[in-house]
């Protein structure tokens, strides 16, 4: 029976057969963990296959962790100058870690979660310290700025250390740690090196208990220190701004932070008003009843407010403090917010978000808040006037908690001609103008000037001045609608911010253009392709090598802008036309070359091409009667001569064995008179030669002989 200790998940199954089913409910990371020692499978006691039996079912029913502090979303805030003790460790969790420790499956059993920023950058040390030293606590770091606590399940990028180590007792980061990756098993020490933390960044920190032979609640301290990092707030608690109700039954107060909801006193006794007609009755945390820290919170009034100003004060509450930040560090008693309770009086309808260039909707911001229900949606509460018909469409709110401080307004299509415009409050389609959220109605009339500027347009216009080499491109944009700024991109040759610039090309083709202008709200771009197409070349086609009783062809392939042609086809004939008449040579006993000049021209510019016609003295197809393969220069090869209209030609030659000594397809192809390199014998050879004529399409076939001469 092999040994645990080869830390192969497959040997488990090795242990007995019954057990399979139980054995699933464990992870591969507790095996490694507890089953990793010397000793053989085989002499596990009874005592054991109980506590076995007992930690499957433990970790088989695991559960979704309730309590605040046991999930990412509702971690603990800590602070570097305290020491923060869990007193029990309620069994839940179970949910995948991912990071380095992959090949294990590592579980946030019996977690405990932590949450705070760097402050100053450097290294972090802690140190957790189980109330029984016997536990097993393990812990992981995540980095989680910008992101959703609940990432660290699905991320493996936030992880910054670790130690999974399957030891007892002290655990942490310091100074004597060697790795951030210290994973699953005895194997590995208890203390990890201290991560370095980035200044401003955001961190959570798990604490698991793993505990498996003799599981309990038992808790922890965790205490931070060793390290270069500050993960304490240096900015001191106070009192930021206050507010009230529209009834003035309740104050809005603002804090400078977030602060522990433990330290506010339920009763409202951390809070004192200077008013003889009114006490504070009770005070509500936001975030509180989900999470540990508050940044704001509500003051209830025993009597409504009448208006006038005030002064909110904080003081020592019942529990002898007043509200103390995650350091333990409170706002100083006596520090105090001004109050004002204003009459109540209509929201006007003040000011609204610049527009943009050619806007669709229109955005109205109010001082106060207003109530979603009192717009109506079909847009009616609006109307918009001006240089240009604006038709309104539909309106709404970026409401949460049935109050809005924007109201959308959305225009039937874009507003593109400038001037001023004016959106005017009027009585909509339910009945009402809009509703603060004191229930005040916003008097209909009320009205808001705003300014559109002109859509603008990259549309441009341009000059080609024509060269035979060069061309000149001047490029013009109008200016219209205040444009101000240019920025021309001119194919290869670069850019240019001028509003009409020049440009040269010395290659001509295809050229693309692209203006983009802007008058500092509204831009627009524009593409054209610009074909510079006045460039010459002079092109044709004809036959190279012509017999005697042909006529010459010519195709003429000169591309640009062509506007004259001249042929001079050197038979003393010449033509003016694009596509010329064929041509006929004198009949000659020898073979001449005729040189062929085509010169097209446009606008001052021209180009010329030449082209060679050979005519033949003969295109009659015969084989020599002999040949002599001496080297000498003279009837040195045997072929077919002058069979430039045989098509599918077949030449052979056969000795007097009638063996074949030669074959072709090519009439150019020609019998030197050997065979694999080896001279062949003088005397009579018989050769055979069919072919198609061209010019009539019959099919020839010829046979003789021809005698070879050493």
């Amino acid at each position: 029976m092999a040994n645990y200790c080869s830390k192969k998940f497959e040997l488990i199954w090795c242990y007995h057969e019954e057990t399979k089913s139980l054995i699933k409910y464990l992870s591969l990371f507790v095996l490694k963990r507890y089953f990793c020692n010397s000793f053989n499978i085989l002499s596990v006691k009874a005592g054991f296959i109980f506590t076995f039996l007992l930690l499957i079912t433990l970790l088989g029913n695991a559960q979704t962790c309730t309590t605040l502090g046991q999930n990412p979303s509702s971690a603990f805030p800590v602070c570097g100058t305290n020491t923060f003790s869990q007193s029990t460790v309620p069994y839940c969790g179970g949910a995948p870690i991912p990071g380095p420790c992959s090949t294990d499956p590592l579980t946030d059993t019996n977690p405990f979660w932590y949450k705070f920023t760097c402050f100053s950058a450097g290294t972090l040390g802690f140190l957790i310290t189980p109330d029984d030293l016997a536990d097993d606590y393990d812990w992981q770091l995540f980095d989680i700025t910008g992101k959703n606590p609940n990432d660290i399940y699905t991320d493996p990028s936030l992880f910054v250390a670790c130690n999974w180590s399957g030891n007892t007792g002290l655990t942490g980061a310091s100074a004597s740690g060697t790795s951030l990756q210290n994973c699953a098993g005895p194997a590995y020490p208890t203390f990890s090196a201290m991560p370095t933390l980035k200044l401003d960044h955001n961190y959570l920190l798990l604490v698991s208990h793993f505990t498996v032979f003799t599981p309990s609640q038992k808790g922890y301290t965790l205490s931070f220190g060793g390290g270069t990092a500050s993960i304490t707030d240096p900015k001191l608690p106070d009192l930021q701004s206050a507010t009230s109700s529209c009834d003035a039954s309740k104050i809005y107060i603002k804090l400078n932070k977030k602060m522990r909801c433990s330290t506010l006193d339920p009763d409202g006794s951390d809070f004192v008003i200077s008013s003889p007609l009114t006490n504070i009755i009770s005070a509500i945390g936001s975030s509180c009843s989900n999470g540990f820290d508050m940044d704001s919170l509500i003051l209830t009034l025993s009597n409504p407010l009448p208006p006038g100003n005030y002064t909110v004060t904080i003081k020592n509450g019942t529990d002898s403090n007043t509200i103390m930040d995650n350091c333990d560090r409170n706002i100083p008693p006596g520090n105090s917010l001004p109050l004002t309770i204003p009459v109540l009086m209509p929201t006007p309808m003040d000011s609204m978000v610049p527009v943009k260039c050619s806007p669709r909707s229109l955005q109205l911001v109010f001082k106060k808040n207003m109530l979603c229900n009192s717009i109506a949606p079909d847009g009616s509460d609006f109307m918009v006037t001006g240089p240009s018909p604006v038709s309104v469409i539909n309106a709404g709110g970026n409401c949460v908690n049935g109050v809005t401080g924007i109201i959308n307004v959305t225009l039937g299509s874009p507003i593109v001609k400038g001037g001023t415009y004016k959106i005017i409050l009027k009585q909509g389609s339910d009945g009402n103008t809009i509703l603060d959220e004191c229930s005040q109605p916003t008097p209909a009339g009320s009205s808001i000037n705003f300014m559109v500027t002109d859509t603008v347009s990259a549309d441009f216009t341009y000059q080609l001045l024509a060269g035979c080499q060069t061309d000149t491109l001047q490029l013009f944009h109008n200016g219209n609608n205040g444009v101000n700024q240019w920025a021309w991109t001119l194919d290869y040759n670069g850019n240019s911010v001028v509003q009409n610039p020049v440009t040269y090309f010395s290659t001509f083709g295809q050229k693309q253009i692209i203006l983009r202008v802007s008058n500092g709200v509204c831009s627009d771009t524009l593409s054209k392709i610009i074909n510079l197409g006045n460039k010459l070349k002079a092109d044709f086609e004809t036959n190279n090598i012509l017999c005697p009783e042909d006529s010459a062809e010519f195709i003429n392939k000169s591309t640009g802008n062509v506007v004259s042609y001249y042929w001079n086809f050197d038979n003393g004939n010449t033509s003016f036309v694009e596509a010329p008449s064929p041509q006929k040579f004198p009949l000659l006993t020898f073979e001449k070359t005729y040189s062929i000049r085509l010169i097209v021209g446009n606008s001052g510019c021209a180009d010329t091409s030449f082209q060679n016609i050979k005519v033949l003295k003969s295109c009659y197809i015969a084989v020599p009667t002999a040949f002599t393969p001496n080297g000498d220069g003279l009837n040195d090869f045997l072929y077919p001569l002058n069979a430039y209209k045989a098509d599918n030609l077949e030449f052979k030659v056969y000795n007097r064995l009638g063996q074949l000594v030669f074959s072709s397809k090519e009439w150019t192809r020609k019998w030197d008179g050997t065979i694999k390199g080896e001279p062949q014998d003088s005397g009579i050879y018989v050769w055979t030669l069919q072919y198609t004529n061209r010019d009539t399409g019959k099919h020839i076939f010829m046979k003789g002989s021809t005698v070879l001469i050493r």
